[in-house]
């Protein structure tokens, strides 16, 4: 008998139907095993290696059944057939193929068809996988959208900073505070006419403090006069250097010129600031009715800069606003009223081009003034008179 063929248990011959489990495994034995051995088995092997069946069972039936007489094909479990496994392992019922030594599998494909398929994507297609077209195109998808990312990031992240860092300067920047002129215009602080145009008064520059011009200036003034300092000077560029042309103007027109003061009213530095010289209440050396401002600088030289014509129109703004002058000013140049070079053909050229500028003195035009009474020559020339009184002395025409 064959040692690998399950045989029944001696001590169970019992009664007890078998399971319904163990019956359909017991009759696929026979007919599975006999088939195998019959197709596969070596020529030498032909003989001897059918499944035997146990002592008392019929040829052809399945172990652990028996046959009806009545109907041959109805198999029914045999009461007295039982496999009791009991402390085993690697048990298997059924047939089993072991091989020994290496195994070698050889598939056989058509090169031609498989090289097309491989070519046109139908292989990865036909397996799930995606062509190299199209992984080709999901990268490129996938590179166009971190780039999408990155750039937005960096736009946000660029409006944020900007927004925060144009907050915290608006933050931290005081306030101006509003300009009162006074008419000795000592202060505490500097006044800011805004845009960064500092006046300077004359105890911030230095001035002597006995010296004042004698005749007060009416409000509101008509006439604007634009001047020069000329003689070959230098425009200055910081306060250091401003103060110290100041003081240097005014003491060579006490000294060299016998006038009892500065002769402008403001003069406008090459640093953007508004020296005050004889201010808004005293006339200037030139002419009553006239608000003269003077450009540091000698202009037939030197080209001005614009932070000096952005000073200018904040002065002159501010002059209206508080009716020092009228609403309708006209703006002169110095040459427009006498013979000089004053204010520079430089100055001239831009003032000229300004809205409130008047053609007055020049050709075919009546002279800068007459309307009001004013000289044709405005000249440097004030009485040389001592005031004996508290009152300043009553200005006539013919003095400026």
């Amino acid at each position: 008998m064959d040692p690998n063929t399950p045989q029944p248990s001696s001590g169970s011959a019992s009664g007890t139907p078998l399971p319904e489990s163990v019956t359909n495994a017991l009759m696929s034995i026979q007919p599975r095993y006999n088939s195998f051995h019959q197709h596969h088995a070596m020529p030498h092997m032909t003989s001897g290696n059918s499944y035997n069946p146990s002592p008392g069972q019929a040829p052809g039936s399945v172990p652990g059944t028996t046959s009806n007489s009545n109907n041959n094909n109805n198999l029914q479990p045999a009461t007295t057939s039982v496999i009791n496994l009991s402390n085993s392992s690697d048990v298997v019922i059924g047939p089993m193929t072991q091989y020994q030594g290496s195994v070698t599998i050889y598939q056989y494909m058509d090169a031609t068809v498989e090289a097309t398929r491989i070519a046109s994507g139908r292989n990865n297609q036909s397996r799930g996988l995606p062509s190299p077209e199209h992984s080709s195109v999901l990268r490129q998808e996938r590179y166009f959208l971190y780039g999408a990312l990155i750039l937005f990031t960096i736009i946000a992240f660029s409006t944020a900073l900007y927004f925060v860092i144009n907050q915290s300067q608006s933050n931290s920047s005081p306030s101006q505070p509003e300009i009162l002129f006074g008419n000795n215009y000592v202060s505490g602080t500097i006044p800011n006419l805004g845009n960064g145009h500092l006046v300077i008064d004359r105890q911030n520059w230095g001035a002597q403090s006995e010296t004042r011009g004698p005749y007060p200036l009416q409000h509101p003034t008509p006439y604007v006069l634009i001047t020069h300092i000329g003689v070959q000077s230098t425009p200055c560029v910081d306060m250091y250097r401003c103060s110290i042309k100041m003081r240097t103007i005014q003491d060579a027109a006490v000294a060299e010129q016998s006038l009892p003061d500065i002769s402008n009213n403001f003069y406008l530095g090459g640093d953007g600031f508004i020296y005050v010289g004889r201010g808004w209440d005293t006339a200037n050396a030139y002419a009553n009715h006239t608000l003269s401002v003077c450009f540091m600088g000698d202009y037939v030289r030197y080209e001005p800069n614009d932070k000096q014509f952005s000073a200018l129109d904040h002065l002159l703004a501010h002059g209206v606003a508080k009716d020092y002058l009228t609403k309708d000013y006209k703006l002169v140049a110095h040459n427009q009223t006498r013979t000089t070079r004053s204010p520079g053909p430089y100055i001239y050229e831009r003032i000229s081009k300004l809205p409130r500028w008047s053609p007055c003195g020049t050709p075919g035009y009546s002279a800068c003034g007459a309307e009001i009474g004013l000289p044709t020559v405005w000249a440097q020339d004030y009485p040389k008179k001592t005031v004996t009184s508290n009152h300043p002395p009553t200005v006539n025409q013919a003095d400026v």
